[in-house]
C-alpha cells in the first residue's frame, strides 16, 4: 500500500515563516510612559482650548519655574527610591534649610554664608535619616515621616511665629533670567540630567539598581550597600537644602505654614510615583519623574487660567495621580505580555 501525497494547487505558494507586520498598537506598547504622555496631552489639549494664554511662550516658561523646586527634590528622590529607600522629610527639610538661611540674612550675615550652612545642614539631616534607616533598621517610611513631622516643628521654631523677610538678598537667582530662561530652571534641568547620567552611566547608578532590586544579592555581590544608603540620603538632604535656597530666592521671604513641608513632598511623590519610579525599588526614570513633574504643573497652572477654586488642587493632585498610574501599570502590563 502506497501513500501519496496531494500536489499543492498551482497559483498558491506555501506562505514562507515570517514576523507579522507591525501594528501601531505594538509599536505604542515599546513607547516607554505612554499612558501618562496621553494624560499630559489631553489635559494640554483641553486646556488650550478653553484658555488662550495657556500656550504662550510667556506661561509655559511659568510653569516650568513653578516645578523647578519640586524637580530638584523629585530628582534626589527618584535616585533613592531606585535603591529602595524613601524620604518624607524632603519637604519639611526644605521648610528648616530655608528659614535658617532666611534668618541668617536678615541677621545680616554674607550670602556666600548663609548658602553654606543650608547646604550643610540639609545633608547633615539627610545622614541623620539615613543612619536611622541604615542601623535601627526603622522602615525608611516610618522613619522619615517622623522626621517630617520633626523638621515642621522646628521650622516653626525658627520662624517663632512671624514671617522672615531677606529683601534683595538672592533675588538674581530667583528672578534672573539668560535668553529668557529663568535661573531657577537652569538650576532643575541640570539637576535631573545629573542625576539621569548618574543612573544609567555610572558604577553608584548601577549599585542603586542593584540594591533595589535584592539588597541582601547587592550586598553579597561586593557592594557597600551601608556606604551607599547612607551617600544616597546625604545627598537627598543636599538637594532638598538646594531647593530651600532656590524657594527662599523666588518667594524673597520665609514663612510659618509656608509652600514647603508636606504639602510639598506629597507632590513630589506623586511626581516621581506618576513617573512610573518603583515603590519597592529596583527601577527608577528620571524622564519618567520629569514627565510627572510636567504633568502635576500643567493641571495646577491650568486650574488657575479657569479660575477654579484653589480648594480643586489637591483634588487634581490626587485624581491625575491615580490615573496616571493605572495608565502606566496598565502599560507596563502589556507590554510584558509576549
Amino acid at each position: 500500500m502506497s501513500v501519496t501525497t496531494r500536489p499543492e494547487a498551482p497559483g498558491r505558494p506555501e506562505k514562507a515563516p515570517g514576523r507579522p507586520r507591525p501594528r501601531v498598537l505594538s509599536v505604542l506598547r515599546e513607547v516607554p510612559h505612554t499612558g501618562l504622555i496621553a494624560v499630559l496631552l489631553l489635559v494640554v489639549v483641553f486646556t488650550a482650548v478653553q484658555s488662550e494664554t495657556f500656550a504662550t511662550d510667556r506661561n509655559i516658561v511659568n510653569i516650568l519655574s513653578q516645578i523647578s523646586v519640586d524637580a530638584v527634590l523629585a530628582a534626589g528622590l527618584t535616585l533613592l527610591m531606585t535603591a529602595g529607600g524613601m524620604d518624607f522629610s524632603m519637604g519639611g527639610n526644605v521648610a528648616v534649610t530655608a528659614a535658617v538661611a532666611a534668618k541668617l540674612l536678615a541677621g545680616g550675615h554674607a550670602t556666600s554664608s548663609a548658602v553654606l550652612v543650608a547646604l550643610l545642614l540639609g545633608t547633615a539631616i539627610g545622614l541623620v535619616n539615613g543612619l536611622v534607616v541604615t542601623f535601627t533598621r526603622v522602615a525608611p517610611f516610618v522613619a522619615t515621616l517622623a522626621s517630617a513631622t520633626l523638621l515642621d516643628g522646628v521650622a516653626l521654631l525658627v520662624h517663632d511665629g512671624s514671617t522672615i523677610s531677606i529683601g534683595t538678598r538672592m533675588s538674581a537667582l530667583g528672578n534672573g533670567k539668560v535668553l529668557d530662561i529663568p535661573y531657577l530652571l537652569m538650576v532643575a534641568v541640570l539637576v535631573l540630567l545629573a542625576t539621569a547620567l548618574v543612573l544609567r552611566f555610572t558604577v553608584f547608578g548601577r549599585d542603586a539598581f542593584a540594591i533595589g532590586g535584592n539588597e541582601h544579592v547587592a550586598r553579597l555581590s561586593g557592594i557597600d550597600v551601608t556606604a551607599r544608603k547612607l551617600t544616597l540620603y546625604g545627598l537627598t538632604g543636599t538637594l532638598s537644602g538646594l531647593a530651600g535656597l532656590m524657594l527662599l530666592s523666588r518667594l524673597g521671604s520665609s514663612s510659618p505654614g509656608g509652600t514647603a513641608g508636606l504639602s510639598l513632598q506629597l507632590a513630589v511623590v506623586a511626581a516621581v510615583v506618576i513617573g512610573g519610579t518603583s515603590l519597592a525599588g529596583g527601577y527608577g526614570t528620571v524622564v519618567g519623574t520629569a514627565l510627572g513633574l510636567v504633568l502635576l504643573g500643567v493641571v495646577a497652572n491650568a486650574l488657575n487660567l479657569l479660575d477654579f477654586s484653589s480648594n480643586y488642587q489637591p483634588v487634581s493632585v490626587g485624581a491625575v495621580l491615580l490615573v496616571a498610574a493605572v495608565a502606566n501599570e496598565t502599560h507596563k502590563a502589556r507590554a510584558s505580555r509576549p
